[in-house]
């Protein structure tokens, strides 16, 4: 039993009912905002009645908890399995509106809008296993991209709750307002400062709580709708009547699900980050037949399009809490929910500010995820820099200027309607042309040796042993058993393995072969460096830090100590002196290294050639790619 329990990932744990309580009443209050806005919106842009609508959210929440429940529990080959909540997506509110007023608005039109929704529902479950098999298109350039933008889009929305909510409760100049945000903001971070273990990860529903009885306090925070609400509210089905089916509607809405499964690769692409588990395409396939059931049972129980919830992949990351039973766990309370309209009446009583600060952490944690997995991808790849710089770039176009999407056709504003929806299908096609169409020559890492042109990577990859050595053999001194080794581990996909090849050369050569390389390595301050007859790349080592063209004392110093290194060890004492802040860190570590033991000092040479080599590289790259390295380069580098 404690072997089996041992070997679960954190995922599959099963907390304590009252963990499970308490972590999933956090995920529907920081979700709860999110999940009714779609139904406020349609109503009132289509002129349903106030009781309608309230029949409309209730439907919502009821169904956003089955949908939950089917994404994170799972059953046969629907639901991936991850603590991902799902709900109404966003995508679908404009194209749900034109639908609906077409159609004379009112129940009328809500009706097509459910004849297209269980269309479009039941083919995003039937193209789910095409669509998994396109998880190629995919790298962490594109998911990067995904995860970043999804997070810096909904940053606004936070930032619109913040300031009191869209319509006229908004203020952006109200000081109660930014002091009931930023103080709940403040709240969790202290929390998670100061705190460990359980109350760390419940600071958001801490915040949230707090927050609002502070409100309530200074009577910011109204329940008066709790008494006004009957207990009992069951949605049922087709509760407006039968849906109707229109041609275009459902080809609207099968774009719709078309783009949202874009947002769901990525929501669950982030999540996997997150949680530490890995995504293949089976997981895609599973999302999206559960994407494609919760929109199916949308249409019949009254409600709408569904897809994973970005909002709530930030607060796993901020509370580390992994189990995807806590998600079940917030379905079951969505349901409840949904079945009693008074409950619903007093989460909805949550201030605006108070959710929005608690929102603005939470939103920011997705873009950090998004960060970590771009920090994957190789930016000395130019193309890589382009796909992410345009996508993000569109995204924020839109996101902070919407109206843009007036300026295209009707057809074209599902796209443009959302920085989400552009970003994502920009990331997308640009990685397709960039890395798909045509021949993939990879990225340059090297300046020809005439100064020509440049060494691209499919170069490197066809280059026989003596071109390979001929190209990078200035990364080591003297021996290229290291380069040679390198090369056997062809072919290399981007520039991160062919750097990596070389450290795992230098390091798998015998004990023999590191000291021969180890006493290459010519003499720090040496007159013979200066002079320019140890090579060139030692040169620009040395003189990074002025070993060149030290004053007489410093020399002197200098001198003594490597004299004594040599010495004490047999071989010459070597330092990457570019990792060195100043002459005097380089003579203090190697005093300090005198003292070592001379199985460690070889361990430690090895680690400052791989420093060294590194930085030769980087002076490679450098002259390849010199526009890049210039705005990329540290600045603590020359």
């Amino acid at each position: 039993m404690k072997a089996s329990r041992a070997n679960r990932h954190p995922v599959d744990e099963l907390l304590s009912p009252g963990r499970l309580a308490v972590y999933g009443t956090q995920h529907v209050l920081a979700f709860y905002a999110g999940a009714v806005i779609v139904p406020i919106l349609l109503a009132n842009s289509i002129g349903l009645s106030t009781e309608q609508l309230v029949h409309l959210i209730n439907a919502d929440l009821f169904t956003c908890g089955i949908a939950s429940i089917i994404q994170s529990v799972g059953f046969w080959k629907v639901g991936v399995r991850l603590p991902l909540l799902q709900g109404v997506t966003f995508t679908a509110v404009s194209p749900m509106i034109a639908i609906g007023m077409a159609a004379g608005g009112g129940t009328d039109g809500l009706l097509v809008i459910y004849g297209a929704v269980l269309v479009a529902g039941l083919a995003t479950f039937l193209i789910a296993p095409f669509f998994s098999k396109l998880i190629r298109f995919f790298p962490p350039v594109v998911t990067g991209s995904v995860i970043t933008i999804i997070g810096m889009a909904l940053l606004p929305v936070a930032a619109g709750d913040a300031t009191g909510g869209a319509g006229p409760t908004s203020d952006p100049t109200s000081g109660k307002n930014l002091a009931y945000a930023l103080g709940t903001l403040a709240l969790i971070v202290l929390i998670q400062r100061v705190f460990k273990g359980f109350m760390a990860t419940i600071a958001v529903l801490a915040g949230l709580v707090v927050g609002t009885l502070v409100a309530w306090a200074f009577g910011d925070a109204h329940f008066d709708a709790v008494s006004g609400s009957g207990w009992v509210g069951v949605t049922t089905p087709f509760h407006f009547g039968w849906p109707q089916f229109s041609v275009a509607a459902i080809i609207s809405m099968i774009v719709v699900m078309l783009i949202t499964a874009v947002e769901t690769t990525g929501d669950v692409f982030a999540t996997g980050e997150i949680v530490e588990k890995r995504i293949g395409r089976e997981d895609i396939a599973r999302a999206l037949r559960a994407d494609g059931l919760a929109t199916t049972i949308g249409g019949v129980f009254n409600s709408f399009p569904y897809t994973c919830f970005a909002e709530n992949v930030g607060l796993v990351r901020l509370t580390r809490v992994k189990s995807r039973w806590v998600v079940a766990a917030a379905g079951a309370i969505m349901i409840l929910l949904g079945l009693v309209p008074k409950a619903g009446a007093i989460v909805a009583g949550i201030p605006h500010p108070v959710l929005g600060g608690a929102a603005l952490a939470m939103f920011a944690t997705v873009a950090v995820v998004g960060f970590q997995t771009l920090a994957k991808v190789d930016f000395h790849d130019h193309r890589n820099v382009v796909i992410v710089a345009t996508s993000v770039g569109l995204a924020m176009y839109v996101t902070a200027q919407p109206q843009v999407a007036q300026a295209v056709p009707d057809w074209a504003e599902i796209i443009f309607g959302s920085g989400i929806t552009l970003g994502s299908l920009t990331a997308i096609g640009l990685n397709i042309l960039f890395h798909h169409v045509g021949k993939d020559f990879g990225p340059a890492v090297a300046g020809q040796p005439n100064g020509t042109g440049t060494v691209r990577l499919d170069q490197v990859n066809e280059m026989t042993r003596d071109e390979f050595v001929q190209t990078f053999g200035e990364l080591f001194q003297g021996p290229t058993w290291a380069v040679e080794r390198a090369w056997e581990m062809r072919p290399f996909a981007d520039t991160h393995a062919l750097r990596r090849s070389f450290q795992e050369a230098l390091f798998s050569g015998s004990p023999e072969k590191q000291r021969e390389l180890i006493e290459s390595y010519p003499q720090l301050g040496s007159q013979l460096v200066a002079d320019g007859l140890s090579g060139e790349a030692s040169l620009r080592d040395q003189s990074a830090r002025g070993l060149t063209f030290l004053a007489e004392p410093d020399r002197d110093e200098l001198a003594a100590i490597t004299a004594r290194y040599r010495d004490r060890f047999g071989f010459p004492l070597v330092i990457s002196v570019r990792d060195a802040e100043s002459f005097d860190r380089i003579v203090e570590q190697g005093r300090v290294r005198l003292g070592n033991c001379e199985n460690q000092e070889h361990a430690a040479a090895l680690l400052e050639i791989a420093k060294i080599a590194g930085y030769r590289f980087d002076d490679f790259l450098q002259d390849a790619n010199p526009i890049h390295s210039a705005r990329t380069r540290w600045s603590s580098r020359p």
